[in-house]
């Protein structure tokens, strides 16, 4: 599987374009103020991409759906319960000192059974609440393969974990979310955070200081 992640100022925040080497099909995940890196990524690996998925909806994941959406014209996936904080980023920007825009609306909410493909890859959103109240990881497989590679956004970093002191952040439901979401995935889940460097579950569940 193609991953490239890119990163930007002032955030920092990894966007992520993930693709079927073979059909050329993909998903971009997460695009905010890199949006033009990774559409030149896109343009230049001469992806197709099918979706717009997002791991919530503060405003570093968000500022580049609108410039995304416009080139790609494809659905924008978000979970439900993040909906407010997705129509409220021109206050979520005040509160961090930015002017940003309006974004355009979603196009559909995450539902349980729902799947994503891209090429011979699948992706599934599970609920994660605790840094946002509709904060997903994004489970990415090959059929008949054991690998799983998570794009968590910011429930979990290496070495650390999301912060949950913003509007709708829960650290008791963020821990919960880990344990019990993440880390059922097993010790080989390859993690992709929105921050930093990427880790595995074993990792994090040997040495996160957070979580020992």
């Amino acid at each position: 599987m193609l991953i490239e992640i890119r990163a930007t100022p002032p955030f920092m925040k990894n966007g992520f374009v993930l693709a079927d080497e073979a059909t050329r099909e993909g998903v971009l995940i997460d695009p905010g103020d890199e949006v033009e890196e990774l559409l030149a990524v896109i343009a230049q690996q001469r992806l197709t991409i099918r979706y717009i998925l997002l791991t919530h909806a503060h405003l570093d994941h968000i500022t580049g759906v609108g410039r995304a959406r416009e080139a790609l014209g494809v659905p924008v996936v978000l979970h439900e319960a993040d909906r407010p904080l997705y129509d409220a980023i021109v206050q979520q920007g005040i509160a961090f000192g930015f002017r940003l825009q309006p974004q355009p609306a979603p196009d559909r909410y995450y539902a349980p059974a729902d799947v994503f493909r891209f090429g011979r890859y699948e992706v599934r959103a599970h609920h994660t609440p605790g840094h946002s109240p509709g904060g997903v990881c994004l489970e990415v497989t090959e059929p008949g393969s054991p690998q799983r590679v998570l794009v968590v956004g910011d429930t979990l970093f290496a070495g650390s974990i999301g912060r949950t002191d913003l509007p709708g952040g829960h650290h008791p439901t963020l821990i919960k979310s880990i344990r019990d979401v993440l880390f059922p995935f097993g010790d080989d889940a390859i993690v992709h955070p929105g921050h930093g460097e990427s880790t595995t579950i074993g990792e994090e569940r040997r040495s996160n200081p957070f979580l020992v």
